[in-house]
């Protein structure tokens, strides 16, 4: 799988392939890489590498599913990556507790699908550019679900 770089993308740089709860490990190395790119990058530029690697992760998991012959592969954690991204992004600063609701939040709208979430994940499926899309739609629809409820907690 790692033979094409689209692949390497899709699968979370190896992350997607945990053989225990794939998403969750992607996340994780989301979060890990966002606190890495936080020492680097100005909020402009963490923007920027975000907006980058959406258009890039929709081409990834086009690719990557179509190759692998299954809509949605479970091991596709690119749409967690940036999903964790857009949310640390939007919501920092935050300390390590903020940040682990933060997380805990999104694996919940995205493992259990609520409402909007699960509308999401079934609004595109199939191969090619739609299907490559539906598999990150709808973790931005869990990011801003999570963000919603970060916004209410802080508004509180």
């Amino acid at each position: 799988m790692f033979a094409n770089p689209l692949h390497l993308v899709a699968l979370g740089f190896g992350s997607g392939l945990s053989r225990v709860a794939p998403g969750t490990v992607g996340t994780a190395w989301g979060w890990l890489a966002f606190l890495m790119m936080q020492l680097w990058l100005s909020q402009a530029q963490l923007g920027l590498v975000i907006a980058v690697s959406l258009v890039l992760g929709w081409i990834a998991c086009t690719v990557t599913a179509r190759n692998m012959g299954v809509m949605d592969p479970g091991s596709i954690v690119w749409d967690e990556v940036i999903a964790i991204w857009i949310i640390l992004w939007l919501a920092m600063p935050m300390g390590f507790w903020g940040q682990l609701a933060a997380f805990g939040l999104f694996r919940f709208f995205d493992a259990v699908k609520p409402g909007p979430v699960k509308w999401a994940d079934q609004l595109f499926k199939g191969f090619g550019w739609r299907g490559g899309f539906g598999i990150m739609f709808d973790d931005l629809v869990a990011a801003f679900c999570t963000l919603l409820v970060i916004a209410l907690w802080r508004w509180i």
